[in-house]
């Protein structure tokens, strides 16, 4: 299997260092007694720990009070963490492909971006900065952007035909995330959006169970060592090093929850 963009080197050293129990412990995985037709838990759980993670005020509680019940809170409190629902709840009815990628960033990113940047290619240059203005990251350039994704959606489609392990999907997962992050191919949301393709692959090749895994709420609760392992990889997008991702790789099989 030839991939274009997505580095499969580390595969191996994965394959020995993934908790040995990981199909038991996903097997295991079951939806909450809370949810319904019309509402579900863990994509709450998602929404907003992925939101929190990009620094939204939100409480859980409150949230689940707010989709679940119908309990009002002010609009500018919910409607980002709403958006990231919906694209959510779009994925989980939707193939993984090019067109249904930028479909769901424009959900998410309703209340991100200007309507004429949502579900479109960034068409500048972008830099990750640190709260105190340093630069710690600069992403693929516009002129590269399009061209690194075809293949990024190649690398996906021709992964969704493979037959392969359950370790083997988590490995592609989050190397799937990982990849789309450091291309950062929106003005906005690309965290956002990385931690749902992930969670998106998952649930092509695994099935309903995938969105139970509560990885976005472990990414916040780690989120220091989130970004330390996305860090990782080096300052530009042209001289990454991703055999130094197996930290970063190894964040996705330990959220879920493993019998002592």
């Amino acid at each position: 299997m030839k991939l274009q963009v997505i580095p499969n080197e580390l595969l191996e050293a994965y394959l020995g260092a993934v908790p040995q129990d990981l199909p038991k412990a996903f097997e295991a995985l079951e939806d909450a007694a809370i949810s319904t037709d019309t509402f579900s838990f863990y994509t709450s759980v998602a929404s907003v720990f992925s939101s929190k993670i990009e620094g939204e005020a939100i409480d859980l509680d409150s949230y689940i009070k707010h989709k679940r019940f119908g309990i009002a809170f002010l609009p500018d409190y919910t409607k980002k963490i709403d958006d990231l629902y919906n694209a959510y709840t779009f994925a989980k009815t939707h193939l993984l492909n090019k067109t249904n990628l930028g479909k769901a960033h424009k959900l998410l990113s309703k209340h991100l971006l200007a309507k004429h940047q949502q579900g479109k290619l960034r068409t500048q240059n972008m830099y990750v900065s640190t709260a105190d203005g340093r630069i710690e990251y600069v992403a693929a350039s516009p002129y590269e952007v399009a061209t690194e994704m075809e293949k990024l959606y190649d690398d996906v489609a021709l992964l969704l035909k493979q037959d392969l392990s359950i370790q083997e999907v988590f490995f592609f997962a989050a190397m799937i995330h990982l990849v789309f992050v450091k291309i950062h191919p929106w003005s906005d949301g690309n965290g956002r959006c990385g931690r749902l393709l992930e969670k998106w692959f998952l649930g092509q090749k695994l099935g309903e169970k995938a969105w139970f895994i509560p990885s976005e709420r472990s990414y916040y609760e780690h989120h220091q060592a989130y970004y330390k392992n996305i860090r990782a990889l080096g300052l530009e997008y042209a001289e990454l090093d991703y055999t130094k991702a197996l930290p970063f790789l190894l964040m996705l099989p330990c959220c879920l929850p493993y019998e002592s």
